[in-house]
């Protein structure tokens, strides 16, 4: 047995990179979105069981919308991937070329068990260019079809090794291949019919049999001539060692998909769904259409389900001409291979078992499948085809008047067929580029006009999207997932009439619910929400709230696992103040689904406003346990352990800020409040320091410059707050805060009372009632010895505020003022302004205390508003942002965003009683040190 040389390595290598070079620059298409972009098994953060927990595309295999495809070693390559490149596409498409390369080598060395070496390099060759395997190589989620391949073909050598040179059994192959063709089936699970690709050999090629000598055999033994003879019982043991291997595989199979098959509807297969006996005439069909795709690759399409094959539906259909045919060469080819026992009939009974058995699970002849063709799956069964086409060359080539027409021959056809897999390869570059050439091919797939109008949305394009998704209804008029990409895409037009129409027309087209029948399996799970999607485009409407509600609930009762539609009715609850009904809400999406992080994240949020701050921090922590880098929990518990008031929390609410603004560099409330983290502790170096970088961040950011100057102030750096002042007032005019602040300064630190009187008139020109800003307006007109204006300025704010005594006593003050002065003749109004060298003025109450602020804006992982390639997410976060001036006064709340405003509920630890307490005590010995100061001269 010939072995493969280096030459012959180099030459493939050299033929595959040379075809497939260019698949290097092109990105994540189609089912790569969803088994590479979307999934989380993929991320270091997710445990590494999960992989054997989930199926090919990070679903549950416990749930009832999992594809069933569970491939936990080629996800496991997915994840090594991501953990040297993240999600740089060239480092998958890299390896997937380099697989292929490892399969052509592979196969040329199977080839040499039943070929020449000259027609088994040819095998070899033409396998490597063959364009049909475009699909498998350049799309990322082929690699299951290449490692598959891989272990399939190192199964097969080993097994070739169960044979001594005297016959008898050689265990330790045999071993050796059970372990592979699991590692195969665990790639993708076509791997298991290597099984019967040995099976095959060890009868046909192994021990030389031929299908007459297998009947002559049986028929002896069944008339009680003779026993089986020797050969035919170690062949016998063999086989059942084989056979129950493959019977244990298959049985550990069906209890991880826990024994249910997947859920398929008409749109991904329709035949799977049609009546006797256009089910089966549509099926067989199927076979000669694979067979042409490899005879003939000149018509590549990336999606063949829907309308792409219509359905043959009566046994006139001329196309039931091409199935007889085929069936009638396969049984011809299949007659002469087992009927005779030279090499050429061995050669031939091999490269049919190469092309049958690994084809029958993607057939749909014994279950249905989710796809009508796919060409990634006849990457194996194109070995078999190689071997044929190579078997042929040998034939024809051997006839010298032949032989040179033959080599000719061969050399176009690898010469074509490379340059039409180099060019395929470009069709792979983008998702615009894989639909619109497959549209080139097929016009009445209406998921292909579906996803060319999902690669437009991706683009922002949403009116050239929609026209795409119009085709699509028209082309397939009852498909409810492009009614539901129409109403999607009007929704991103902000047309929410015409949105909510197409969502009602994709609702119209579900089925209907028939008593004692499953519903869930009549429907696909992305089709159910549409109610999701309606209900999310209805509930913007305060009065059709219930009506929203009910919308999930109809979802709830049609599917009760359906996870989404508890997680986006917990929402709403929320937004409708329902907060007891919110709860049991996420905690029922969370009896499907403990693992995802997000629902711990939204049932602490539920906590939060129902007033439970630590229960709160107990479901912030499971989801960060779920996910330690998940932002919007470490951004709340962080600050929820800040609004504690307990400086136990503070380590380590500031290890989660700073890991926050590792993930988020660019938010600046991040920065935010671990500058304020460093304010209430006394850090005013590293809160200085924070407060610039939100302030660089974000323009005008209101809270940071309100606080930089505030801190500033406090560090009796007053001067230094009136910049961050200034740039404050500049974006934010209106901040009455601000404006008392910076009169302060003004008037006590600058002695500017013209400066300081216009800050105080500013905040009464917006609100004439603030008690705070006349008062320190009255103290102005003090400062300028204007004692009959100030008279009248005290009594207009103790008509403002009655109970405030420190009021009375200063007007008491300065109307004694004036009475003394009238009696000793002195003028009551000083011209030119008042001497203030000798008066001391307080503070204007509240500037001590401090504002907080973050920001909001939607919480994450909510909504489902995609269909086509899975289901897409509307995206909400939610950040509670409060900014409030404690202390004796005025206390103010702001929202950076108050279109989505959530306001935290907080309640006020010891501490904070405390604080306020001494801040009281504090503003009454100014209010004793002003009366001082007015009584005297």
């Amino acid at each position: 047995m010939a072995v493969v040389s280096w030459k012959e390595i180099l030459l493939l290598t050299g033929l595959v990179v040379g075809c497939y070079w260019n698949s290097l620059s092109c990105g994540f298409v189609f089912d790569d979105v969803s088994a590479i972009l979307d999934n989380k098994d993929l991320r270091p953060s997710t445990p590494l069981r999960n992989l054997f927990l989930n199926d090919f595309w990070g679903t549950p295999m416990s749930e009832e919308r999992s594809h069933k495809s569970y491939r936990p070693l080629t996800v496991l390559t997915f994840r090594l991937n991501y953990l040297f490149s993240e999600l740089s596409a060239a480092s998958y498409h890299l390896l997937n070329v380099v697989l292929h390369a490892v399969v052509c080598v592979l196969f040329l060395r199977v080839c040499r068990l039943f070929l020449d070496n000259t027609s088994s390099l040819v095998a070899a060759l033409l396998f490597a260019v063959h364009p049909i395997h475009t699909e498998a190589v350049t799309g990322v989620v082929g690699r299951a079809e290449l490692l598959s391949s891989i272990f399939l073909l190192a199964a097969f050598l080993a097994y070739t090794k169960s044979t001594g040179r005297d016959h008898s059994i050689v265990w330790a192959p045999i071993a050796v291949t059970v372990v592979l063709v699991a590692a195969a089936t665990l790639c993708k699970e076509q791997g298991i019919t290597v099984v019967g690709i040995c099976c095959v050999h060890e009868v046909f090629v192994a021990q030389g049999f031929t299908l007459p000598m297998l009947l002559d055999t049986l028929r002896q033994v069944l008339q009680g001539k003779d026993g089986f003879p020797y050969a035919i019982l170690q062949t016998l043991l063999k086989l059942i060692v084989l056979i129950i291997s493959t019977l244990l595989l298959v049985i550990v199979r069906v209890q991880i998909i826990q024994s249910q098959l997947p859920v398929f509807t008409r749109f991904d297969n329709p035949a799977a769904v049609s009546v006797i006996p256009t089910r089966q005439l549509t099926f067989n069909y199927l076979l000669p259409v694979n067979a042409w795709l490899l005879l003939n690759p000149s018509e590549l399409c990336c999606d063949w389900t829907m309308g792409t094959i219509p359905l043959v539906e009566s046994v006139l259909d001329h196309r039931n001409l091409a199935t007889l045919v085929f069936y009638t060469f396969l049984g011809l080819l299949a007659y002469h291979s087992l009927r005779y026992s030279h090499s050429s009939s061995k050669t031939v009974i091999m490269a049919l078992s190469f092309i049958v058995l690994p084809f029958i699970p993607a057939s749909n002849l014994f279950f249905p499948v989710g796809f009508v063709v796919a060409e990634r799956v006849l990457y194996v069964p194109s070995m078999g085809f190689c071997v044929l086409v190579a078997h042929g060359f040998k034939i024809i080539s051997h006839k010298g008047y032949f032989k040179k027409m033959s080599w000719l021959v061969i050399g176009v056809l690898l010469a074509t067929h490379a340059v039409k897999t180099f060019n395929r390869n470009w069709d792979w570059e983008s998702e615009y580029t894989l639909f619109t050439s497959a549209l080139k091919v097929n016009k009445n797939n209406a998921k292909l006009w579906n996803n060319v109008g999902h690669a437009l949305e991706n683009q922002n394009n949403y009116a050239r999207a929609l026209r795409y998704f119009l085709q699509a209804t028209r082309v397939q008029p009852d498909d409810i997932g492009a009614h539901m990409n129409v109403g999607r895409t009007y929704k991103n037009l902000n047309k929410s009439k015409e949105a909510e129409d197409a969502y009602l027309i994709a609702k119209s087209l579900m089925p209907q619910v028939i008593p004692g029948k499953k519903y869930a399996t009549r429907v696909a799970p992305n089709h159910l929400n549409v109610y999701i999607n309606l209900a999310n485009l209805i509930r913007a409407n305060e009065s059709r709230l219930e009506e929203a509600d009910q919308l999930y609930r109809q979802a709830i009762s049609m599917r009760p696992d359906f996870k989404q539609a508890y997680i986006s009715r917990g929402e709403l609850l929320l937004k409708m103040n329902k907060l007891t009904e919110a709860r049991d809400a996420y905690l029922r999406a969370l009896e499907l689904d403990r693992t995802n992080a997000d629902l711990w994240y939204n049932l602490a949020i539920v906590n939060i406003e129902m007033k439970d701050p630590s229960e709160a921090l107990k479901n912030f922590n499971h989801a960060l346990e779920l996910n330690p880098r998940h932002k919007l929990a470490l951004f709340n518990s962080a600050l929820l352990m800040q609004e504690s008031g307990e400086p136990k929390f503070w380590p380590e609410a500031n290890r989660r800020f700073l890991i926050y603004v590792e993930e988020e560099p660019q938010d600046a409330n991040g920065y935010f409040n671990l500058g304020m983290l460093a304010m209430d502790a006394n850090e005013n170096v590293a809160a200085e320091q924070w407060m610039k970088k939100a302030i660089s961040l974000q323009q005008g950011f209101r809270s940071a410059l309100f606080n930089l100057a505030l801190l500033y102030s406090q560090s009796k750096r007053e001067i230094d707050a009136l910049p961050a002042l200034d740039e404050l007032l500049r974006h934010h005019p209106e901040h009455i805060k601000g404006l008392i602040l910076k009169g302060d300064i003004l008037m006590n630190h600058k002695k500017d009372t013209n400066g300081a009187k216009g800050c105080f008139e500013r905040i009464l020109s917006m609100d004439p009632t603030n008690v705070q800003g006349k008062h320190n307006l009255c103290v102005v007109y003090f400062e300028e010895r204007d004692l009959p204006r100030a008279e009248r300025c005290l009594e207009e704010t103790l008509a403002l505020a009655p109970n405030e005594e420190y009021v009375r006593r200063h007007l008491s003050i300065v109307r004694s003022k004036m009475a003394a002065m009238s009696a000793a003749g002195q003028p009551l109004t000083a011209a030119g302004g008042g001497d203030t060298a000798a008066v001391q003025e307080e503070k204007p109450k509240g500037v001590e205390d401090r504002e907080e602020e973050v920001s909001e804006g939607e919480e994450e992982g909510r909504g489902a508003d995609a269909v086509g390639k899975g289901t897409g997410n509307e995206k909400n976060v939610r950040k509670s942002s409060t900014e409030s001036l404690g202390g004796v006064g005025v206390d103010q709340s702001e929202s950076l965003d108050s279109s989505q405003s959530d306001k935290r509920t907080k309640g006020k630890s010891t501490k904070e009683i405390t604080d306020i307490e001494e801040k009281r005590a504090a503003a009454l010995k100014r209010l004793e040190e002003i009366e001082r100061i007015l009584s005297g001269d």
